[in-house]
């Protein structure tokens, strides 16, 4: 039977994959930077005579064909870089690169990802149809490595049909994993803010024109944008995270300095809140005798994944991992730029759970102490492997 199959191929990589990861774990590399994981990434195909190439630099896709005549094509995709995050996890794989961490999980997809290689070559007689494994750089920072790699043709020769995606959650517990079908992640928008004033002493304000209290009128009023201009049914964030007015007690500084960012999931009323964005910061700045430097930086659009293909693959990992250990996840305000394949073909993209509450692991992602129960891994290889070959036989 091809899940027991599966499942005692899985079990029987359980070490290699955990010490794959762990590897990937203390050498993280920065987005785009991925050098060494992708190395390390070829010569594990090598080594499963799978082959592969090249693509966006760090970017590397393989092709696993089964045995057995079939048109059809499934993509999966791991993404590869890691967090500009110093570690505090006290284990004996700690990131060895002082600065950089996965404190994201990207070393447990792309070390999932190998051993649903390593799982799918030894399936090879029983499947039919392709397999193409998109192992991607920089999904962490603008523009995205998806967005280069589709430009570089990962989606053609051959096309899959559609492409599965996943994403460790902490906050789901490990051997569960979480399915949404319709809209699941925001677009992200990036925005860098500079108001300009008049600075001076503190003591004669008069004779100034105060930046941060321009700044803090323009942040407290941009917050209308949600509460009084977006359909209460959409989901919207606007968030201001870096503000800097490099004053002192008594000096007003000529400028402040502010950062953020804006997410929603309908691509109309994110083109509409752009604009309100510069027409509010511009009018306030402007009625208070500043003036200011608005760049919005189009990011990730919003992730939806098909009904049809988060259907059967919810489906399937019921048969896999049995109903109980599915969940349904809210809507996940993060981006991911999956989005970009998700805008292109029918797209799953669900969280793997890796949290394990008795073992103390549950630090958020992007968190210095963020860590996994690596049990997940033996879940999560042979769960994609079986989705894969599931989707191909549909």
């Amino acid at each position: 039977m091809l899940i027991e199959q599966i499942k005692t191929l899985s079990k029987s990589i359980a070490n290699t994959v955990i010490d794959c990861r762990r590897h990937l774990h203390a050498y993280p590399e920065l987005s785009f930077k991925e050098y060494n994981t992708s190395d390390f990434i070829k010569k594990q195909l090598s080594e499963m005579n799978v082959a592969w190439q090249p693509m966006a630099v760090t970017g590397v896709v393989a092709i696993i064909k089964g045995d057995l005549p079939s048109e059809n094509v499934v993509a999966l995709r791991a993404d590869m870089d890691a967090l500009p995050i110093n570690e505090t996890n006290q284990v004996e794989y700690i990131s060895k690169n002082k600065g950089v961490m996965h404190a994201c999980g990207h070393d447990a997809h792309t070390a999932s990802l190998l051993g649903t290689a390593m799982i799918l070559v030894k399936l090879k007689p029983y499947f039919a149809g392709t397999i193409k494994l998109i192992f991607q750089p920089g999904e962490e920072i603008l523009p995205g490595g998806a967005s280069i790699m589709i430009e570089e043709g990962v989606l053609k020769n051959p096309a899959p049909q559609l492409i599965i995606g996943q994403h460790v959650s902490p906050f789901v517990e490990a051997g569960k994993i979480a399915i949404r079908k319709g809209k699941f992640m925001a677009s992200m928008d990036e925005i860098f803010l500079t108001i300009h004033g008049k600075g001076g002493h503190g003591a004669q304000p008069h004779r100034n024109t105060d930046p941060v209290m321009i700044a803090a009128q323009v942040l407290v009023s941009l917050q209308q944008l949600v509460s009084r201009n977006a359909n209460p049914a959409l989901p919207s964030v606007l968030s201001f995270g870096k503000f800097i007015a490099d004053g002192a007690i008594n000096i007003i500084p000529d400028s402040v300095y502010i950062e953020g960012t804006f997410r929603t999931m309908d691509e109309e009323w994110r083109t509409e809140a752009h604009h309100r964005i510069e027409k509010m910061t511009a009018g306030i700045t402007e009625s208070m005798g500043g003036r200011c430097e608005l760049v919005i930086r189009k990011g990730y659009p919003y992730l939806i994944n098909d009904e049809k293909v988060s259907g059967e693959t919810a489906s399937f990992a019921a048969e896999y991992i049995g109903t109980e250990k599915i969940e349904e996840p809210e809507i996940w305000m993060a981006a991911e730029d999956f989005a970009r394949y998700s805008q292109l073909i029918p797209s799953c993209f669900y969280l793997l759970g890796v949290g394990n509450k008795e073992k103390g692991i549950t630090s958020s992602l992007h968190s210095p102490a963020f860590n996994m129960d690596e049990e997940a891994l033996t879940v999560s290889t042979g769960l994609m492997a079986f989705i894969a070959v599931k989707h191909l036989h549909n």
